[in-house]
């Protein structure tokens, strides 16, 4: 890609950002986040496992050295670094059937990492896995869940099908005991939390949606068994004589669509907010060039020239990625190059974010134009907002799916489905009869740590972490908080902070928790735990950066990146990261950690 892109046509900036705040007034509704249901009562069936069967066990009341409570990418890179640095009493909880986080639910068809697998997939260096393809499919980065549990003996100890109740420090043994929702008490010297965003599934609270007499299921819990074929992109058989509306125009469904497009009879396409869809340019991986490139330390340093091409002030030469992420990163930091030096402050250096953005927003919309035959249905997929108000999309069949007979766009102009009832939806008055809603409405992302956790942690003299952080998250590298010993979070927040590539985040974060915890263990320290005064620091120095970035501008239409386009309160001031970008703070991490002096936590 080049590093810019000639214009077109000139923009008209005014206009630009007025048309955008009109669509992002359609949108904007008074009740928010609370427009979502929860997968409760009765509408609990949602949320079961197709997967994997239930399978009774009697309650355990043991100890272990380490608990990790999440299945996914952040759990098994602890464990496995845990298991590098001689801890191998490790036990993950997780609530799925099977390792694997989100990549355990979400098997619809179609379902991609959307950033590069060398970068994505976890520890592809140590299990010695070659990604097939550039973005890797769904069952391909679950498989390598699953291998990496195996190669590190992750499955020996873990629970599944098993939800925390409750966290609780013992301060007297020095202990976490832990209990869940199938009776277990154990113990545990150390706790870890990396449950992540995108697990609790939501509903949008359409009237007179249980009132469906037809097959309907959300996109993370896809039934197979009614519309045919699988996760690895058979043809849906089932669906041959079915009218299907999916609910939803966000990642899972830009992906799902072209498959539904080419299996169902009639497919009905609901839209609230249009997504941006860039090119994917999805590509086999040759074995050749692999191995000429698969060196001690590859992916390492793929991580670090991916970062570094996304952090302002790293003007590398190379891209080894070349993706959409970069290649925006790239345009904006050619044109803060062009500026002279008395024209880089902060405010200089939005201004040009500015302009290559809606450079690049500009070329995504006449991209729908060049593919979508029907000028109507063209007009309506475009995104009228800034590319990182929400999560961008890349895809190099979804806008053609617009294309095949069968395939109908539902736009509801930023307003939603008006209602369902016991034979369809209905849209801006207008009903249509379907036999099947699939809702890819998403997760809950961006709400109350109470409702992602599902649980609480209670820390030394019985502080709830929700009070702790009921003003916003207070941490020290977004890993260890003050009256919480022995316990590390895994998250982006109040680290890198890096949202392009969350497992480069998680991967980091897991290597500076093995070297704690194998500290720890060598000098015999029954507690580890980060002072008042570093906390307060971190947190101070987090605070010096430049906040809020261009997605959560005035004029972003709502979604999960904004709060819906509510005030989301005090707490989003600290939902940050390092001031000085994702790279920095990863090397700043490394030599905090190769120190060895682990400063700003105590060890007693």
């Amino acid at each position: 890609m080049n590093d810019q892109t000639p214009l077109k046509k000139p923009i008209d900036k005014k206009a630009l950002l007025a048309k955008y705040l009109a669509e992002r007034d359609k949108r904007l509704r008074e009740d928010g986040n609370a427009q979502y249901l929860n997968l409760e009562g009765n509408l609990a069936h949602y949320a079961a496992d197709p997967h994997t069967p239930f399978i009774e066990r009697d309650p355990v009341t043991d100890h272990v050295t380490f608990a990790f409570v999440g299945g996914g990418f952040a759990g098994l890179v602890t464990g496995a670094r845990l298991a590098e640095a001689g801890i191998s009493d490790f036990r993950i909880i997780e609530k799925g059937g099977d390792f694997g986080g989100t990549w355990y639910w979400n098997r619809y068809p179609g379902a991609q990492c959307d950033t590069a697998s060398m970068i994505y997939i976890p520890l592809l260096e140590e299990t010695g896995h070659m990604p097939t393809e550039k973005y890797a499919h769904g069952p391909e980065i679950l498989e390598q869940c699953q291998r990496i549990g195996r190669q590190y003996h992750l499955y020996d100890k873990a629970l599944f099908h098993t939800q925390i109740r409750e966290i609780a420090w013992d301060g007297e043994q020095s202990l976490w005991v832990i209990t869940t929702d199938r009776d277990d008490r154990f113990t545990a010297k150390y706790v870890g939390i990396g449950t992540g965003p995108l697990h609790v599934a939501k509903l949008p609270g359409i009237p007179g949606l249980t009132s469906f007499k037809g097959k309907s299921f959300h996109t993370s819990r896809w039934d197979y068994d009614y519309t045919g074929g699988d996760a690895r992109g058979a043809l849906m058989t089932g669906l041959a004589d079915k009218r299907v509306a999916i609910i939803g125009t966000g990642a899972t469904s830009v992906q799902a669509v072209p498959h539904l497009a080419r299996a169902c009879k009639e497919l009905y396409v609901v839209q609230r907010t249009p997504s941006s869809v860039d090119v994917r340019n999805n590509v086999p991986i040759d074995p050749d060039w692999f191995a000429s490139i698969a060196t001690p330390g590859w992916q390492r340093r793929w991580l670090e020239n991916f970062t570094a091409n996304q952090t302002p002030g790293n003007m590398i030469e190379e891209d080894w990625v070349q993706d959409g992420w970069t290649d925006l990163s790239r345009r904006i930091k050619a044109r803060v190059a062009t500026l002279p030096p008395d024209k880089r402050s902060l405010a200089d250096i939005l201004s040009v974010w500015e302009d290559s953005d809606f450079e690049k927003m500009e070329e995504i919309r006449d991209r729908v134009d060049a593919i979508v035959e029907d000028k109507e249905t063209a007009a309506k997929l475009k995104a009228w907002y800034r590319q990182l108000c929400k999560r961008p999309c890349f895809h190099d069949a979804y806008l053609q799916a617009f294309n095949t007979p069968g395939t109908h766009l539902i736009d509801t102009d930023g307003q939603g489905v008006e209602r369902i009832d016991e034979t369809g939806f209905v849209v801006a008055g207008k009903h249509y009869e379907v036999d099947c809603i699939i809702y890819a409405s998403g997760f809950h992302v961006g709400t109350n740590l109470q409702s992602l956790l599902g649980f609480d942690v209670i820390g030394r003299d019985g502080v709830k972490l929700t009070d702790s952080w009921a003003q916003g998250m207070r941490s020290k590298h977004g890993i260890h908080v003050h009256d919480y010993p022995n316990m590390f979070v895994v998250t982006p927040t109040q680290g890198a902070n890096l949202i392009s590539n969350v497992p480069h985040n998680l991967t980091e974060a897991a290597r500076a928790i093995a070297a704690v915890v194998r500290h720890a263990e060598e000098i015999g320290a029954k507690e580890v735990e980060v002072t008042q005064e570093a906390q307060d620091a971190w947190v101070d120095l987090l605070l010096t950066g430049p906040g809020a970035s261009l997605r959560n501008a005035p004029d972003c239409t709502p979604g999960y990146y904004n709060n819906e386009g509510k005030d989301p309160g005090p707490a989003a001031a600290l939902a940050v990261g390092y001031p000085l970008g994702a790279f920095a703070y990863f090397r700043y991490l490394d030599d905090w950690t190769r120190s060895g002096k682990f400063e700003g936590l105590t060890f007693t």
